[in-house]
């Protein structure tokens, strides 16, 4: 690529490759960052790999494991989750991984005022803190543009952090597709520790009826503005990795995966540069 944009691969673009030859995908195209997953097949982190192992594997192929996605419904704080992120956050500093992903609730029965809310928000980033720190990674909380969702702004996830005075800690991750159906203007460019992109393409379906089903690679004709959107982080001063993450049937399957990235690479290069 032929801009400074640092190119990297969420596991999401290629669920069926096991993690070896997702690294080698990765290596392939010239990226430096990769995000592992714990929600793909039988729901172990990097397929049950030992974290040794994925450790070294990234080592053999020069890359940056970026984060661990994700802690799912971080901010529905118990001891359950606390558990999970603690088994979450070992696994991430022997491997390598520089953050653990936090997703926030994302369901139409888990409806709480809004100050109820804000509160479990503050109690999930307070009790997450010292369990990122132990470990030596950063959370990156990702708010969700759906309508149904907890966590939708970034703006009141920045407020949570910093009024516990964890802005050390915690950064965001801008999501396009989130971002996009959020609609919120702010963009939190020195906030943000990851950008996640995948694009829109089918015009029949309207804002609200988008699911990640329809997150597709981005190509020229995006409907969801990520050009615009990297531009707009960059000239905030944004200088970290942006991911693929499409969740398409129609990308997992695709068999030249590769050719369909460079593709997506390539319009990326030639329209920042």
């Amino acid at each position: 690529m032929e801009t400074d944009v640092v190119v990297a691969l969420n596991h999401m673009v290629a669920p069926a490759l096991d993690v070896p030859r997702f690294f080698d995908l990765a290596a392939g195209l010239g990226c430096r960052g990769v995000e592992i997953r714990n929600d793909l097949g039988d729901g172990m982190v990097a397929g049950g790999l030992a974290a040794e192992a994925v450790a070294r594997l990234a080592a053999q192929c020069d890359l940056t494991i970026l984060s661990i996605n994700a802690l799912q419904r971080f901010n529905d704080w118990t001891e359950a989750r606390a558990e999970e992120a603690r088994a979450l956050a070992d696994y991430a500093g022997r491997c390598g991984a520089r953050a653990l992903v936090l997703v926030p609730v994302n369901d139409a029965g888990w409806q709480t005022p809004p100050e109820e809310r804000r509160a479990g928000l503050r109690r999930a980033l307070s009790g997450l803190a010292p369990i990122l720190a132990g470990a030596g990674i950063l959370g990156l909380v990702e708010p969700l543009g759906f309508e149904i969702c907890s966590l939708r702004s970034k703006r009141e996830a920045v407020a949570a952090i910093d009024e516990l005075g964890l802005g050390d800690r915690f950064r965001l991750v801008h999501d396009t597709f989130h971002h996009h159906l959020a609609g919120e203007p702010d963009l939190f460019p020195e906030r943000t520790g990851l950008v996640h992109i995948s694009g829109v393409e089918d015009r029949a379906v309207p804002l609200a009826a988008l699911r990640d089903a329809h997150r597709v690679l981005v190509g020229p004709a995006d409907l969801i503005g990520n050009l615009g959107q990297i531009r707009a982080l960059r000239a905030g001063g944004y200088r970290g990795p942006v991911s693929f993450e499409p969740f398409a049937a129609g990308v997992h399957a695709d068999p030249d995966i590769a050719g369909a990235l460079r593709a997506s690479i390539d319009h990326l290069a030639a329209a920042l540069a």
